[in-house]
């Protein structure tokens, strides 16, 4: 497929598009507040880790918890739940200043992907209802039968792996030439994202104390 669109705008999800993060209330609409509990229960030690220390400790304990939580559940039936679950969602925690950036670089004729450690399930639904271009989030293994492994399929979305899976991305769309990249991200784990972009941002709300505090601030960019 060859564009001619030679913008890219790359945005987080948690925390940047929405309020807080969405993980944990889509396990819960999906198997329910009393099976989440009961799973996080005996992993709250690596969870607790993971949350202190990102990085593998992160992505091994959220994938410990799908496998728990997900496993041998049927695609399509997660897929439909996921549907309502990420509409809901976007309408009840979007942000507004965010999403209108967003909207802006659609009518520039920019290229916008969403890129979110969140299950690519319910991305490509907020990206689809935004009218992205494209989503890229964690990929979730099914086996032959049609059901959920509950383990990734590569890597959790976080941190290298999403200016990864957006320079493939990328690569992909077949660009005439190599594109400018505007990156809205919220935290630590979208410090590689912003890295590897030319228009880095930091829309996260802890401003000068953030993770990401040496990025300019939305207010900051010139359209």
């Amino acid at each position: 497929m060859e564009t001619s669109s030679l913008v890219v705008a790359a945005f987080d999800l948690d925390g940047s598009l929405t309020e807080g993060g969405s993980v944990w209330r889509w396990l819960r609409f999906i198997a329910g507040t009393r099976a989440v509990l009961a799973a996080a229960l005996p992993l709250s030690v690596a969870l607790g880790v993971g949350a202190l220390r990102s990085g593998k400790w992160a992505d091994q304990a959220k994938e410990r918890l799908f496998q728990k939580l997900l496993t041998g559940r049927d695609l399509d039936e997660v897929r439909d739940e996921s549907r309502t679950f990420a509409l809901s969602h976007l309408e009840r925690a979007g942000r507004t200043v965010v999403l209108e950036r967003l909207a802006w670089h659609l009518e520039q004729g920019h290229d916008v992907v969403i890129v979110s450690a969140s299950p690519q399930i319910y991305v490509e639904v907020v990206a689809d209802a935004l009218g992205a271009t494209g989503a890229i989030g964690t990929r979730l293994a099914v086996d032959a039968r049609g059901k959920l492994a509950g383990s990734y399929l590569g890597r959790n979305c976080r941190g290298t792996e999403k200016i990864r899976r957006l320079n493939e991305w990328i690569s992909e769309r077949d660009y005439e030439a190599e594109p400018v990249i505007y990156a809205y991200g919220n935290s630590r784990g979208d410090r590689r994202l912003l890295s590897g972009a030319t228009h880095p941002f930091n829309v996260g709300k802890l401003g000068a104390v953030g993770a990401l505090r040496k990025y300019p601030r939305l207010k900051d960019a010139h359209q």
